[in-house]
This record gives structure tokens, sequence and C-alpha cells, in this order.
């Protein structure tokens, strides 16, 4: 059987940026820069699948780098949106900005110069916390310095051509009657309720009429304003459909992924930059978008958002490089009760990568070794780090809640868990902690028993939910395990996965008497 050719370091990751690269070559362009866009939302909060975007766009300029080849990232924040619904648990005082670019908007806590600029700092803040580097573009900026206006004026010298194949392609007829160009309204400030009916070429103009307009399912009263806007020096921007055409060809994009929820956007602007703007669009990938556990979007307005900043009270900035560069397709659901299997992931990664856990199959184990430099973005530590189960760690700081990581590691040193205290185990300790007091209840591990061990379990749970503690808990188990035909050393294994989430674990004995009998009694009882 002809082995299969692994393609630098055999992830997902490498074989997206060598498509890319095979594309490039065959359309013969320039290959001195390959840029890799992000675009960032800058009208709600940022949450986790916002991050994922550029995280992912940064492992495929770092596959290029690998490659040999020279890539940039820009992270480019679209702060010239209107604001369509305020999101939640944001003051009812931004209903009088509604349309209003949000770059024009106040932050309404007085810590940016915009709402826009608010919103795209979180994000920003959230990269430069998993060590993501990136040139920041503002489409305010971006539109002031005039960097699109030649593909403005193009595309808007095409909009009926434009109009007829948006129709087409999505089915769209709004752009058969309005220009895809919304200039910001000189005597109200807003953007989607001022709408272009004709373009005057030879002057760079478009004439516009503000009047009411279906904004997010709400309807926004226009002022009435007829005006003419210099598409050179006045406020106002291109419609999504035509938008990312323009930028691509400005900043000579060469890869941008998009979730599937823009996929019609996607379509039409790929057609805009290869049949108007004579620019061939970029590489693609889909992505599915992050659901929570009900099943539904994660998203800004409905409040049900996971920002990286919250995601790393609980774990660390691995953690979520590893959720993010696992894979790409396929819609997750996701919560906070991932990142304990998460922490332990990256911990059995790191063993695979050093040698400590042997993997026999060689694809397996390039691409579980490619997964760890992606996580450590290609710069892998030269050793590993102590590692503690994150579940452990749980455990034992819902027991200690008093001068927590002082008794927390007292008790990793009785369990020879490790050696020495360390400040990485200090911060471990203390985002377990932080799980601990969030979160009461570990998700449940899957674990398959047969018949006697469940008999086992429900003799054990028995005893350890006694009243009188027994005198030697080891022992107990191990003597449990051996008259209902257990084998002790997998009766250990099956008490570890429930508990831990982990086939091994400190002395189980001692464990048990820390976290607290009855505590595990409860724990143990589920599963019987």
């Amino acid at each position: 059987m002809l082995e299969q050719e692994i393609i630098g370091k055999g992830t997902w990751i490498d074989k997206l940026a060598s498509e890319l690269l095979e594309r490039e070559k065959s359309l013969g362009r320039n290959l001195d820069n390959i840029r890799v866009e992000s675009g960032l939302g800058a009208s709600g909060v940022p949450h986790i699948g916002s991050l994922g975007d550029a995280v992912r766009a940064y492992g495929v300029k770092l596959a290029l780098e690998n490659f040999g080849y020279k890539s940039d990232l820009i992270a480019y924040s679209d702060d010239l949106d209107g604001l369509r619904k305020i999101p939640e648990g944001f003051p009812d005082s931004l209903e009088e900005h509604l349309a209003k670019p949000v770059s024009s908007i106040p932050d309404p806590y007085g810590c940016h110069d915009s709402y826009g600029m608010h919103m795209s700092s979180i994000l920003l803040d959230g990269l430069d916390k998993v060590g993501i580097k990136y040139e920041f573009r503002r489409a305010a900026d971006t539109y002031k310095k005039g960097l699109l206006q030649e593909q403005i004026h193009t595309i808007l010298q095409n909009s009926a051509k434009i109009g007829a194949k948006i129709s087409e392609l999505v089915g769209q007829e709004k752009y058969q009657k309005y220009l895809p160009y919304f200039p910001v309204c000189a005597n109200c400030d807003r953007l989607y309720t001022a709408e272009a009916t004709e373009y005057i070429a030879d002057e760079k103009k478009v004439k516009y009429l503000c009047h009411d307009a279906e904004i997010g399912s709400k309807m926004i009263k226009g002022c009435g304003h007829k005006g003419e806007a210099d598409i050179t020096k006045d406020l106002g921007k291109l419609a999504w459909k035509v938008e990312f055409a323009a930028r691509w060809a400005a900043f000579d994009i060469r890869f941008e992924a998009y979730g599937k929820d823009i996929m019609d956007s996607v379509k039409v602007n790929d057609w805009v930059a290869d049949e108007i703007l004579g620019f061939p669009h970029p590489h693609h990938v889909k992505y599915e978008m992050f659901l929570d556990k009900g099943g539904k979007k994660i998203s800004k307005s409905l409040g049900n958002v996971i920002t990286a900043q919250k995601w790393l009270e609980f774990g660390s900035p691995k953690s979520v490089l590893l959720l993010l560069y696992k894979r790409i397709t396929g819609a997750r659901e996701l919560g906070f009760e991932d990142i304990p299997s998460l922490m332990n992931e990256y911990n059995e990664l790191e063993d695979i990568y050093f040698g400590r856990i042997k993997v026999d199959n060689q694809a397996k184990l390039t691409k579980s070794k490619g997964l760890y430099e992606y996580v450590n973005l290609l710069n892998p530590p030269k050793q590993s780090s102590t590692h503690v189960n994150y579940r452990l760690l749980v455990e034992l700081a819902k027991t200690f809640k008093e001068n927590r990581v002082e008794r927390v590691m007292k008790k990793l040193l009785d369990y020879g868990v490790i050696k020495n205290p360390e400040p990485e185990i200090e911060k471990l300790i203390e985002i377990a902690g932080n799980y601990s007091n969030k979160f009461d209840e570990q998700e449940k591990t899957h674990v398959d028993l047969d018949e006697s061990a469940k008999k086992a379990l429900k003799i054990l749970v028995d005893a350890l939910g006694a009243d009188e503690e027994p005198e030697d808990i080891q022992n107990t188990i191990y003597q449990i395990a051996k008259s209902n035909d257990v084998q002790p050393k997998d009766f250990f294994k099956i008490l570890y996965q429930i508990i831990l989430g982990t086939s091994r674990g400190p002395k189980i004995g001692p464990l048990i008497s820390d976290i607290g009998r009855k505590q595990v009694a409860k724990t143990l009882s589920e599963y019987t």
C-alpha cells in the first residue's frame, strides 16, 4: 500500500496552505508576500468564533512561512458598519445611534474613541493574549485615506451589471434599484437610510435620498434629505456584497476564510473581484459556526457569547489555540465545560511530541506533533512543562477554598504529582479554582462498565457513603474489586475515569479522602 504523502507538519493547515500556493502558482502571481486576511466585526461583542477566524488565518500564514514564503495577516475591522441592534447588556442610550457607523458612535464606557473601537479592542486583546501577530486596519481609516477609491469608482460604473448578477446569484433584487454603496447622510449621520440611486462618474459623486429603512427587523426613520456624496472625500461605504472584493484587490489579499452565514456575500464578491475588478479572488475555506450547548448559534445578539477573555479566566491560551487548530470543518457545540478536556488533551499532545506517549501510526504521530507545533505557533518549547490533570485541580480547588493555592500545591507534592512548586502550577491552580467557583458540576464522562464493575461500584458507593469512615479506603476498594471478579487495576482505572476523566492519577484512597468520600460517593452513584 502506498504511503500517504505528508504535507508540511501533516495538519489541515498545511494542506490548505499548500492548495493556496498551488493556486497562486497556476495564476502566475507574484509570491513575494502572500497576504492573508481576517475580517473583524465591530458592531457586537466579539466571541470565540470571531477570534477563530483570525487565529486560523494566522495558522495559514505560519504554514506559508514554514514553506519558505513571506506572509502577513491583515486584521481588518469593519468599523464603518452601521449599528443594526443593541447587543445584550449594552445601554439603551445606543438606540439613538442605530444605523450610524459604529466608528462615529461614542463609546458608552468612555474608554475608546468610539463604540466600534471598543468592540475591536476586545478582539485584538484576545488575539494578543493568545500570541497572534497581525497588522490592524480599520475601515474608517481605509475609506478616509481613499484606499478603495479606484475600486469604488469601477464598481459604481458597473452597478447595473452587478445588480443583475446579484439577483441571478442570490435572488436579491435591491441592487437593481439602488447602488451597492451607502453614503452617510450629511443631515442625520445615518448610513443605511441614505440609499444611493445614481452615480455621476466624471464627478465621482452619488446622488442619494435618506428615507425609512428596515434595519435588523426594526424600522429606522430617514430624515428625507436629498444629497450628493463625493466618494473621494465624503464618508460612505460599499455594501457587503461588493466590499470584500474591493478590499481584496486594494490590499492584494490571497486567502480569507469565511463562515457559512456569509456564503452568499462571498459568492458575489468572488464574481465582482474576478469579472469587474480583474483581481483573481482569494483562496477560501468555509468553516461552520460554533453553537452553544443548546445547539443555538453563538451570537452577539443572543447574549450567549463566549469571549476569549472569559475563556482565559478558566483555561490557558494553549487550550484556545487547540480548540481552534484541531479542525476547521463541521459545526461544533461549545461551552466552558469543554475546557478540562482541552487542557488535558494539550498535555497528551505534549507527551506525544516529547516521546513520552508512543504512537505507532506514523500519520497520526506526524499530525499530533504538527498540531502541537501550531498550538505553540510553530515555536514549540525545548522541554515539556510539568503536567497536572486539570480535573484533579478542579476537584482539589472545590475542597480547599481557603488559602487555595498553597493547600492544593501541598497536596500535589504529597501525592507525588509534582516534585517542586512552580509559578506555572500556581497559575493552573488559580484558573482551575476559578472554574470550580463558577461551575459546580463537571460534564459527565462516558465510561464503559460491565455488570461486575457496576455491582462493585454500587458496593463502593455504599461503603463511602456510610456514616462510619472505612479504615483504609485504598484497601477497601481493592477488596471490593477482588470479591466481585473485577481486576483491581481495572477498577482503579474506572474510578480515575469517573473522578478525573483520565485513566491514571495520584493514589486513589488519599485522593477520595481529600475530595470527600461522600462527595465521591455521590459522583460514583450516577454510574451505578
